[in-house]
């Protein structure tokens, strides 16, 4: 019986399994509509907002009464302040510092007394060249006495011989006798001219013993002090080769290093301005002074001189500046020429030298262009050739695109 019951309960229909399967596959079918759902949100969002975020700005036409045209800026350089001339000074001979007249930052002129040295030894000196040249002539006024005596006993003598008075004997005795004094006279002159020029050497030398300056300027280094030792010769030790250093700041210019690329952008006369470093601000008005003709081969740079056409104290040598080098203004009566190509930022293009890439916008993608380059006009980049006025170009993430690349563009 329950052998027959239990074969019964295993042929009964289980419905609870039916229940289950039913309501997994209920759940089954919402979660692939909602991933279709999402996939769905997904294209559309994609097809709707794709692309590279960026920044674009239209390019502008160089204007012609700014930096773009007559005067625009065809090349920026950088370089220092020098002086032209400017000079450590030293005494001529050896000696010892016993008054220093210099400071820093002290104005002197042309033949001011800087310094001066121990005399003691080249005022005796002195002192024994004006005693031999006073001995030499009294030794000259001597010999002109005696020559002058010698002279009529000789002119006598010779008469009287002539005449037959005196014989061959004192004739010849006294035209040795003038033949010697005359001798002495000679060699008296020339001891004299000895003596003086010994005294010109003296006196050279007391004046040695001062140091002067060579020209108007301001003393920008005091590099000895009283006691010291200085020489015109670099002798080692505690010795001083200079008393200190003077700068005329009238003769200050600017030496440029211009990269040999560039060096057909710049000429003898050019216009130019300069900023200095210490004030960027501060536009300068320079010229071209001239261009050296030799390159430097460790950095494939030609130098430029260029000076200031106007002077002022805050112009100190060593001061880093950058310059712009101008185009040239049209001569009076002239029109100026219509100023060749656009201004961009410079964020907005790639590469170095005379050519560069930019990225021009088209819609909703970008066209990667090669362009030409100019100067700089203020903070700006000139492109002279393959880019118009009016045309899109994206500013900066440059190397996040590529010819075609979709964009979401902002101005």
């Amino acid at each position: 019986m329950n052998d027959r019951s239990t074969q019964l309960h295993q042929l009964r229909i289980d419905r609870t399994g039916e229940t289950r399967n039913g309501r997994s596959g209920l759940w089954w079918l919402a979660g692939c509509l909602l991933v279709a759902a999402v996939a769905a949100g997904g294209a559309y969002l994609a097809l709707h907002d794709s692309g590279v975020a960026v920044r674009t700005v239209t390019a502008r036409a160089v204007p012609t009464d700014g930096a773009g045209g007559a005067g625009a800026s065809l090349l920026d350089a950088s370089g220092y302040v020098v002086a032209r001339r400017a000079a450590t000074v030293s005494a001529k001979i050896t000696g010892k510092v016993t008054d220093l007249l210099i400071e820093e930052g002290q104005h002197v002129t042309v033949d001011e007394i800087l310094a001066k040295l121990d005399d003691s030894n080249t005022l005796a000196a002195l002192a024994q060249a004006k005693a031999q040249v006073t001995q030499a002539e009294a030794s000259l006024a001597a010999a002109k006495l005696a020559a002058a005596d010698a002279k009529p006993l000789y002119e006598r003598q010779k008469k009287l011989q002539g005449q037959g008075w005196a014989s061959a004997e004192t004739l010849d005795n006294q035209r040795a006798a003038y033949d010697a004094a005359a001798t002495n006279l000679t060699v008296a002159e020339t001891t004299l001219t000895v003596a003086r020029m010994g005294l010109a050497v003296a006196q050279r030398n007391q004046d040695d013993t001062i140091v002067r300056a060579p020209f108007t300027g301001i003393i920008t280094v005091k590099a000895a002090q009283p006691g010291e030792i200085v020489s015109p010769f670099s002798t080692g030790g505690f010795t001083r080769t200079g008393i200190g250093t003077i700068v005329d700041m009238d003769s200050l210019e600017l030496e440029i290093d211009v990269s040999e690329s560039f060096i057909n952008r710049v000429h003898a006369k050019q216009p130019a301005t300069v900023r200095l470093n210490a004030y960027p601000d501060w536009q300068i008005p320079a010229e071209v002074i001239a261009v050296i003709p030799t390159a430097d081969r460790s950095k494939a740079t030609v130098k430029v001189r260029v000076g200031f056409k106007v002077k002022d104290p805050r112009i100190l040598p060593e001061m880093g500046a950058r310059v712009s080098f101008l185009g040239d203004k049209p001569a009076e009566g002239q029109t100026a020429p219509k100023p060749a190509g656009v201004i961009v930022p410079p964020d907005a293009v790639s590469g170095t030298g005379d050519t560069g890439t930019v990225f021009v916008v088209h819609e909703d993608q970008v066209e990667r262009r090669a362009v030409k380059l100019g100067g700089k006009a203020d903070k700006d980049q000139i492109v002279l050739a393959g880019l118009s006025a009016g045309e899109r170009i994206v500013v900066g993430n440059l190397d996040k695109l590529n010819d075609g690349t979709r964009i979401r563009a902002t101005e």
